[in-house]
């Protein structure tokens, strides 16, 4: 089969198949939410109701559209590795292989939702953020910790929620840019509303030829899974085209709200076995809210998510991994008098797979309840919050969470969480042939965080302190066959804040922690490709109309498997920025990446990119 036929094949099957330890320092919560102007950003992934950052009872850290563009990123990973708590590895470039670690924990660990809608693969449990293109994302709320309690499966290490754009004006936005490796890119997007209603369409399209990612080894297949004397010489190419639809409107008590993105990706990278991949991911939502009585609010939701991988060697196909979730959701909540709120709710899912892979098992579903209480006594305020989830493969499983904060004075405030957390075994772990064990039983954490914060001497700052255990950890036998031998043990700390002098802004966070496995042959060895310390810091001036910054990443050594033999040394990079507005609502930015030209690796074999470049024209108009 060719690649034209798999790629129509994509297109016919979305059409058929989509919805009908620390040192001292001046430090930063995130980029998000550093700068002292601005307004405290509402979020509602934390406990599934809108609430401002700072009543927040976890760690989060919140990253507007305004700041995606001031940092002026290019990818999802680059904004999220300025998070507190967040490393990423990347098996290249863009577009290329990545898995993210949240507090230590593991890449199947994080809960990825967009729009409300849980993404990724059920057959390797990894979140697509390589698939999401920034042109079409309004907003990223990251929750740190256990959210199990209020989610269910996966989020043992916190959850991830990104929002597609979305605007209430009548609005035109242009955005086109070109870089390194012959990098282009574009995005449009339409916006417009009133009273009753409002509506965004956005579209974009990103191509790059890469770089050459791997370095290859002295022994046959590893790294790359190819042999130094055999490596192809040639750019790792990636592109990827997007479409973007939110609209909504209300009328009297009711409202309602869609939200539509369908990501395709083309990708090249180095292997024996494959070497080229067409991938998807396509989620649709709608959402009903009602306003039931004065104390009461229901929202009733149904989502679709799929994620759907093709894969070539030299152009000829080999595999593919389908991935469809079914989801609905019934939340009410419930005001009774200023002091207390309660949630209560319902979630369904179904995962289905598709693959050429013969799995034994092609299809689950889990149906939870949940419940939440929050009350607020004035200086302090308390949540407790529990799930069940009943699991056709696994059965019952239960997950809870408590949490307490407190005010002191009008400046500092603390917060304490406890909470536990589950990941079912994905389907490669369960069934694939000839290695899956069906009996696998679900991976459990317990965790707690205390949290200190405040404003002194004209700095934001905050501390966060943490440990996980998790018990039942899926690791492979000597026969390469997945088992529940492991225990992790994760304790650290996060150590953030920010501050406004004269017209500049520093902003800084710095993650210490020891993320190692208690028991098993791999007994105190650090958990792979973990860093005890990773560290991000970012000034930025501006001059008028010309605005200038400077950011810098680094992160201690790790290693590369869980022996701790391969050892990948640690890095430090720095990045230029500016900006200048010109007439007519026109902005110029220009970012230079890794300016010193450091040569480093997060995953071995894969070297990262070299000194590069990012400059991009954007227009926004509003009609009035």
């Amino acid at each position: 089969m060719k690649q034209s036929d798999l790629r129509g094949r994509s297109g016919r099957r979305f059409l058929h198949g989509f919805f009908p330890l620390f040192a001292a320092a001046l430090t930063a919560i995130a980029p998000a939410a550093l700068a002292q102007q601005k307004p405290i950003s509402i979020l509602i992934t934390a406990s599934r109701f809108a609430e401002t950052a700072d009543r927040a009872l976890a760690p989060v850290s919140v990253i507007t559209r305004d700041d995606i563009e001031e940092m002026q990123a290019n990818t999802v990973e680059d904004v999220l590795r300025t998070v507190p708590g967040i490393s990423i590895t990347q098996s290249g470039g863009t577009g290329q292989l990545s898995s993210l670690f949240l507090r230590g924990t593991e890449s199947n660990h994080v809960l990825l939702l967009l729009d409300g809608v849980k993404i990724g693969n059920a057959t390797n449990g990894l979140p697509p953020f390589r698939d999401l293109s920034l042109e079409q994302i309004e907003k990223i709320e990251v929750v740190r910790g256990p959210r199990s309690s209020l989610y269910g499966s996966e989020a043992i290490g916190g959850v991830i929620q990104i929002f597609t754009r979305r605007d209430r004006e009548r609005r035109t936005t242009v955005d086109l840019a070109a870089g390194s490796h012959k990098t282009a890119k574009s995005g449009v997007g339409v916006s417009g509303g009133g009273e009753r209603g409002w509506y965004r369409l956005g579209a974009s399209a990103s191509s790059t030829q890469g770089f050459n990612a791997c370095r290859g080894s002295t022994s046959p297949f590893a790294g790359c899974f190819l042999p130094e004397n055999n490596l192809e010489d040639d750019r790792d190419k990636h592109t990827n085209r997007s479409v973007s639809f939110r609209a909504g409107g209300s009328a009297g008590r009711f409202s309602i709200e869609s939200a539509l993105l369908s990501s395709d990706n083309e990708l090249e990278f180095d292997g024996s076995f494959q070497n080229e991949s067409l991938t998807s991911t396509r989620t649709g939502r709608i959402k009903l809210d009602a306003r039931a009585a004065r104390f009461w609010n229901s929202s009733l939701s149904f989502g679709q998510s799929q994620d759907l991988s093709d894969n070539f060697n030299d152009g000829e196909y080999i595999s593919t991994f389908d991935t469809l979730r079914n989801q609905a959701s019934w939340q009410n909540d419930f005001a009774l008098g200023e002091r207390h709120r309660i949630i209560a709710g319902v979630d369904y899912l179904e995962d289905r797979v598709e693959s050429t892979t013969n799995y034994v098992v092609k299809s689950r579903e889990n149906t939870a309840a949940f419940a939440s209480w929050r009350v607020d006594a004035g200086f302090f305020d308390a949540e407790v919050s529990a799930r069940n989830d009943d699991n056709e493969q696994f059965g019952d499983h239960s997950t809870g969470g408590i949490a307490w904060g407190a005010n002191i004075g009008d400046a500092h405030r603390v917060t304490v969480f406890f909470g536990t957390g589950f990941a079912a075994p994905t389907f490669n772990d369960l069934y694939w042939p000839r290695s899956g064990n069906p009996d696998l039983e679900p991976e459990e954490s317990e965790s707690i965080d205390v949290g200190f914060s405040g404003r002194d001497f004209g700095v934001n700052w905050a501390l966060n302190m943490f440990r996980t255990q998790i018990d039942n950890q899926i690791a492979l036998d000597s026969a390469f066959r997945p088992v529940n031998v492991d225990v992790a043990v994760i304790r650290g700390l996060e150590l953030s804040g920010g501050l406004a002098f004269g017209r500049w802004n520093f902003n800084a966070n710095l993650t210490a922690q020891e993320p190692k496995t208690g028991v098993g042959k791999n007994a105190g060895k650090r958990l792979a490709r973990r860093a005890k310390t990773i560290f991000n810091f970012d000034a930025s001036r501006a001059f008028g109309a010309f605005s200038l910054g400077a950011s810098a990443h680094a992160q201690s050594s790790s290693f590369d498997d869980a022996a701790n033999t391969r050892r990948l040394n640690g890095f430090a990079t720095a990045d230029l920025r500016g900006e200048l507005r010109l007439r007519g609502n026109w902005t110029l930015a220009l970012r230079v990446n890794n300016i010193f030209d450091k040569q480093y690796e997060t995953v071995a074999y894969y070297p990262q990119d070299g000194t590069n470049f990012l400059l991009t024209l954007r227009h926004a108009s509003t009609a009035r």
